[in-house]
């Protein structure tokens, strides 16, 4: 069974999607997709469990060896990753399940599509397949985006469309260079033939800055993150809150890349510039959390400022400084999630009203603003739950290295903005309201169950913030270990190449 197991998080929504797609039953498709969404969540939480014993698990398809097939390369991180995205994928259609799925066609195997292109991207060996992945993802999302309908989402879809098929473009001609430069796609082969001589230094360089520029593209780096806020805000609910862990996509694809082949090849190529980047791109998000005029709005500007904060990451090249983000990026994913799912339900709420920041009815459930305080004080970061966990171990760990005065200021500056704007519209939200003319309407089980699943999880992650955090450390470690993730993933064909390393 283990043999087969990094598979099986690609085989659960495929086949998923392919039985959603024979039957025209909205009834049937749900009861599909939630069933493979609960399974999805039990197989990578036993995957999680499986790769903590410190053995990274390839898969070959078609048992053709690397580099010359298809590899999938389950280890700690890879699967903690795929786990986050089942949590995501059941929550999020739990929540569309009530009603949301109705507004459109094909909402469910789409949706199967959307997590199939996800959980391959953090799985997969090869950069090749990586864009296959991220094609299959970004198709997927076209169509979610869009779901429902409406001037604004149409808007949103096509800038989001237009700077994707330019970043794909990017994508491909990175991958030609790369591979007319060293010979291959593999990400374990590269990292061995990088330390060879003989290869055109600048173009491999080149290579990988216009890989990285895409990874950066996809997780919102400044100057590529205007359309961020935008799309996320025109996005349903339960598509936003999908869309969440979007970002981390391009920013796992960073790490991995710079520690396993540009740290002991070119461990020059992302100083400086990422991190300045990084810092300005946390104080756009910032501003942008300040100005928000809707609670959509400053959940999709909060999204892209935990995006930033972890960007300052990948350039201190160290353990320690990934573990925290590691950490950071689970709590901040499901924290931005929550925000989305939230909003959604306080707009329905609020009648006319909506989800905008001004004077309007308040929401009449009382769990809806505990929630709200909940999320809020989570992301704020801010005692006693994961936020301030989280965002405490990154700056700790930051605070050596060359750019930490820098780091700790803005973060904690950006902090402060964040609590302003969250204390101001909770005022609104929740207490400087008047009396509705109507009664809301009653809030379905299947979005508020989503919503508290979510919001749960900043208490949750606090309480097990010691094991997570260790699990973090063997994972980071675990991704700072190059030679040994070459050596499994090209077996014999690498037999000898550990010790060159």
């Amino acid at each position: 069974m283990t043999t087969h197991a990094p598979i099986l998080p690609l085989l659960i929504p495929f086949a998923a999607a392919l039985l959603q797609m024979a039957s025209s039953r909205l009834a049937c498709q749900r009861l599909i997709g939630l069933a493979a969404a609960t399974l999805l969540v039990l197989i990578t939480a036993w995957l999680t469990l499986l790769a903590d014993d410190g053995q990274l698990r390839v898969y070959a398809l078609g048992n053709w060896p690397a580099p010359f097939g298809i590899v999938l390369v389950l280890d700690r991180l890879a699967a903690a990753m795929t786990l986050l995205t089942a949590v995501l994928c059941f929550v999020s259609l739990l929540y569309a399940s009530s009603g949301f799925d109705e507004r459109g066609l094909h909402f469910h195997p789409l949706f199967q599509l959307q997590i199939f292109g996800l959980t391959g991207a953090f799985l997969t060996g090869d950069l090749f397949n990586l864009f296959v992945f991220f094609e299959v993802m970004l198709l997927a999302s076209y169509t979610l985006l869009a779901h429902g309908g409406g001037l604004a989402r149409t808007r949103a879809g096509i800038s989001y469309v237009v700077l994707n098929l330019v970043g794909s473009a990017l994508f491909l001609i990175a991958l030609g260079l790369l591979y007319g430069t060293l010979g291959t796609l593999n990400l374990a082969d590269l990292a061995y033939r990088l330390t060879l001589p003989g290869h055109d230094q600048a173009l491999a360089r080149l290579s990988f800055a216009l890989l990285i520029a895409v990874f950066a593209l996809k997780a919102g780096l400044l100057p590529l993150s205007f359309w961020l806020p935008h799309t996320y805000t025109a996005a349903g609910a339960p598509v936003a809150a999908l869309f969440a862990i979007m970002t981390k996509v391009g920013i796992v694809a960073i790490l991995r890349v710079q520690t396993i082949a540009l740290a002991p090849a070119m461990p020059d190529l992302l100083d400086n510039w990422l991190t300045t980047l990084a810092l300005a791109t946390v104080v756009f998000a910032a501003l942008g959390v300040v100005a928000a005029a809707r609670l959509r709005a400053l959940a999709a500007w909060l999204t892209l400022l935990s995006a930033g904060t972890l960007l300052v990451t990948p350039a201190q090249a160290n353990a320690q400084v990934d573990a925290a983000a590691i950490y950071y990026l689970v709590q901040s994913t499901l924290a931005g999630a929550a925000f989305f799912l939230l909003a959604g339900v306080i707009a329905e709420q609020r009648g006319r009203a909506a989800d905008h920041l001004s004077a309007g009815p308040a929401p009449q459930a009382a769990w809806l603003k505990i929630a709200f305080l909940v999320l809020a004080i989570t992301i704020a970061g801010l005692p006693p739950f994961s936020g301030f966990v989280g965002k405490l171990m990154l700056l700790t760990t930051l605070r050596e290295v060359s750019a930490g005065a820098a780091i700790w200021m803005v973060v904690l500056a950006a902090g402060f903005m964040v609590m302003i704007a969250l204390a101001r519209d909770g005022c609104y939200l929740i207490w400087k309201y008047r009396v509705a003319a109507e009664a809301a309407p009653a809030i379905v089980w299947q979005r508020a169950t989503a919503t508290l699943l979510l919001v749960a999880a900043g208490p949750l992650l606090a309480v097990m913030a010691s094991p997570l955090s260790e699990y973090a450390e063997r994972a980071a470690s675990q991704l700072h270990s190059p030679g040994a993730y070459v050596a499994s993933v090209l077996g014999p064909f690498g037999a000898g190449r550990k010790a060159t390393r």
